[in-house]
């Protein structure tokens, strides 16, 4: 390819020529080893087909049932949409609109703002919205959690079989498929959109337009160009959204996310995250008595797995960033290509720390027996939930890039000695 776009690597800033690779093939930065993209076996229409096939099974998921639960002669069938009405109901309004948007709103808007991008891409016309559809694409994908869902209704299905007998429905099965599918889905990326209408001429290729060597890459589209050296930040000319260099204060704003999310840490897992209401009188379960329970019920599988995304992950993550931005002494390519690899981590993982606060929405729905069994979110719930969605906060807050700025200064500065 004769002039090749460029893409700029959003770990380390190291820049890079976007040359063709084989399907199935993945880019990596040749400095901290980012997966810069990749060539997909699946075409565009392929893509639009699972589209199509996931926004059906997401109206399966939601229409019917989970699980059909039966206790003392009465029965209960348990879906999502009525766990959340059921905790709206409780008074858990934060844990509802949570749980809403996280798997609900989010995940629907993501299928159908994909759908209308790989369109628009196919059809070659790219609408005049087309740049602002790909950024809510983009954050519609980074929030989505199905898959963490699916594992909360797992978790929850085997509590309550040592309670009722319980049945799977159809909708387990359709939130199962979507998990899948929609992992699947998060392989097109707005980036990816944006090097296909590169690729198809219908917008300014990457990199076309330089004029100086002091150059800088769009967080949002990737476009690269040149950066004002007065400015620490410009719009850019090609899909108009506002970026900067390098992310203002990234440490401070890190550091207060991280701040409150070592707060509520305490009360999240000291105040119990369910309530169960029975004729006998009324438990209260923190996030640890469940894993002992778990435990205690023979899943130790599941134990564990509860037990590394409730206490391990969220913990790890809060330590982990704290390292980060406590040791940023430059100790070499070696060591800051490790640093990178555990920001990377944390940015992996960090949903997955919602899923207690599902296990405990969806056990609302599944044992709603008015005079025999009721469980109501308790304030843990609401304390953990805000713990993960700072944490997330503070992983998008920091910003790798200024480790690998302080070795290409350190550099610069030995060559110019020398």
């Amino acid at each position: 390819m004769a002039n090749p776009p460029l893409v700029i690597c959003p770990h380390c800033a190291r820049l890079h020529e976007r040359t063709p690779i084989a399907p199935g093939a993945i880019a990596s930065c040749v400095q901290c080893g980012y997966e810069l993209y990749r060539h997909s076996r699946v075409s565009l229409e392929g893509w639009l087909a699972l589209c199509w096939t996931s926004l059906f099974v997401f109206m399966l998921a939601n229409l019917f049932p989970v699980a059909h639960i039966s206790l003392s002669g009465k029965t209960v069938e348990a879906s999502f949409p009525h766990a959340l009405y059921l905790t709206w109901l409780s008074g858990d309004y934060a844990v509802a609109l949570m749980a809403g948007l996280f798997v609900f709103a989010f995940p629907l808007g993501q299928i159908l703002f994909l759908m209308w991008a790989i369109q628009a891409v196919r059809k070659r016309r790219l609408p005049w919205d087309f740049r602002f559809g790909l950024r809510m694409l983009e954050v519609l994908s980074h929030w989505s959690m199905i898959p963490v869902l699916f594992l909360a209704m797992l978790v929850s299905m085997v509590k309550m079989a040592d309670l009722a007998r319980l049945t799977p429905a159809t909708g387990l099965w359709a939130f199962g498929l979507l998990a899948f599918m929609l992992t699947a889905l998060s392989r097109v990326s707005a980036h990816r959109l944006w090097h296909d209408a590169e690729d198809e001429g219908l917008v300014a290729r990457s990199g076309a337009a330089l004029a100086t060597n002091h150059i800088a890459g769009c967080t949002a589209c990737g476009y690269v160009q040149d950066m004002p050296r007065n400015k620490p930040g410009k719009i850019c000319d090609r899909c108009s959204a506002y970026f900067h260099l390098r992310k203002p204060k990234s440490n401070s704003r890190a550091w207060a996310f991280l701040a409150a999310a070592a707060i509520l840490y305490f009360p999240a897992n000291l105040y119990p995250v369910m309530t169960m209401r029975m004729p006998i009188g009324t438990e209260s379960h923190t996030i640890l008595g469940g894993v002992i329970e778990l435990w205690q019920l023979g899943s130790w599988d599941l134990a564990l797995i509860v037990f590394i995304a409730s206490v391990v992950v969220p913990l790890t993550k809060i330590l982990v960033l704290a390292a980060l931005m406590t040791v940023r002494h430059w100790r070499g390519p070696l060591m800051q290509r490790q640093r990178t690899r555990l920001y990377e981590m944390v940015e992996l993982v960090g949903q997955w720390s919602m899923l207690d606060v599902f296990v405990v929405i969806f056990l609302s729905s599944m044992a709603d027996f008015p005079g025999l069994v009721q469980i109501i979110p308790g304030l843990g719930a609401a304390s953990f939930g805000l713990v993960v969605i700072l944490t997330m906060f503070a992983a998008m807050s920091y910003d790798p890039r200024l480790g690998w700025d302080q070795g290409n200064r350190l550099e610069k500065s030995i060559q110019h000695g020398g």
